[in-house]
């Protein structure tokens, strides 16, 4: 096993905002299914690395408490500043962390989601 991450979910009210904001931010396009009449919309990824997306369910609700997921961030600095433009805010970092791990920044999204985001090293 070389990784035990498999999938994430990040609950969102609004589907055309929240993939507007990640679009924004990640500079990229995602894509659309329904799964089991739940709206997704995708984190571009390959096969076999993990992969997420964006879910639209009555079951699911964005948060800022809980469990946080820290999405990649070649250019923490520019994609913080794109978050603010695309609706979201930095509410801690960039802090850099020790032993060369990297950088990295949480954020609150479109939808009210607390989301990290990591630069490595």
């Amino acid at each position: 096993m070389n990784t035990i991450i498999n999938w994430f979910e990040i609950p969102v009210q609004d589907l055309e905002r929240a993939t507007a904001f990640y679009e924004a931010v990640f500079t990229t396009k995602f894509h659309r299914e329904t799964m089991s009449g739940m709206e997704m919309v995708i984190f571009p990824h390959e096969k076999p690395h993990p992969g997420g997306a964006l879910l639209k369910a009555d079951t699911f609700k964005p948060s800022t408490q809980g469990s946080v997921v820290y999405l990649h961030a070649p250019d923490l600095n520019t994609m913080l500043e794109r978050v603010v433009k695309a609706g979201g805010e930095c509410v801690f970092g960039p802090q850099e962390l020790p032993d060369d791990i990297g950088t990295f920044a949480l954020i609150v999204d479109s939808e009210g989601n607390r989301v990290g985001l990591h630069q490595p090293a």
